[in-house]
């Protein structure tokens, strides 16, 4: 399934089991991200913008075509998980985000949803993560559909923005970063398998998941 598959990409930084992420992939495996689709969508409206403030000092402004967009509901089945990959900066090298984002479902929107953030630098084995959704909150995110293919899966347009008041931790490191704010538009799909899972109560999803 193309929204489970995601998970082995978005890790290839580094190899630490997950619940979420599926941290059990050897980054240097032949096998460890499936080719991805550049663009997030045809219409070109996909976007991530970010201030990054710590041990990196980053400011981030992704267009549409420079970006890999996956992204589905989490594990859990409580919320949805967007996966946001940045332009490729050679030798393999990218920067991914990983929001995991609670209490919406499949076209809902919502407003004040607690929010688990991980950001890989894939090709360096760094990861940074907020190990929790305590941290971060989503301010606003809608959910429209742009896509259906077939009968029994659909695309959705998250568009969301928000901030985090606690660190993203370095999993190697000890070093810590705050993503100030972060606003984006990227996808998710929803299989006819994900609609009939039953979905826990919010203190049911495993600490650290994104």
């Amino acid at each position: 399934m193309p929204h489970r598959a995601f998970a082995a990409a978005c890790v290839a930084a580094l190899g630490v089991v997950s619940t979420d992420a599926a941290y059990a992939t050897s980054p240097t495996s032949p096998t460890a991200a499936p080719e991805a689709k550049a663009g997030c969508f045809a219409a070109g409206d996909g976007y991530l913008r970010a201030r990054m403030r710590g041990a990196l000092n980053l400011d981030f402004d992704w267009k549409n075509a420079q970006m890999e967009c996956e992204g589905g509901p989490r594990p859990s089945g409580n919320g949805v998980r967007v996966s946001i990959g940045g332009p490729l900066r050679g030798e393999g090298r990218r920067i991914r985000f990983v929001f995991g984002i609670a209490g919406v479902g499949e076209g809902s929107g919502g407003v004040t949803l607690r929010t688990n953030v991980t950001i890989l630098f894939e090709g360096e084995k760094r990861v940074f993560a907020t190990l929790g959704d305590d941290k971060c909150t989503v301010d606003s995110l809608s959910q429209r559909r742009v896509e259906t293919l077939g009968t029994d899966r659909a695309i959705y347009r998250v568009e969301a923005r928000g901030f985090c008041l606690g660190p993203a931790t370095s999993l190697s490191r000890g070093e810590r970063v705050f993503l100030t704010s972060f606003d984006f538009a990227g996808r998710v799909e929803f299989e006819d398998d994900d609609r009939h899972e039953q979905k826990p109560e919010p203190h049911q999803n495993p600490p650290g998941a994104p």
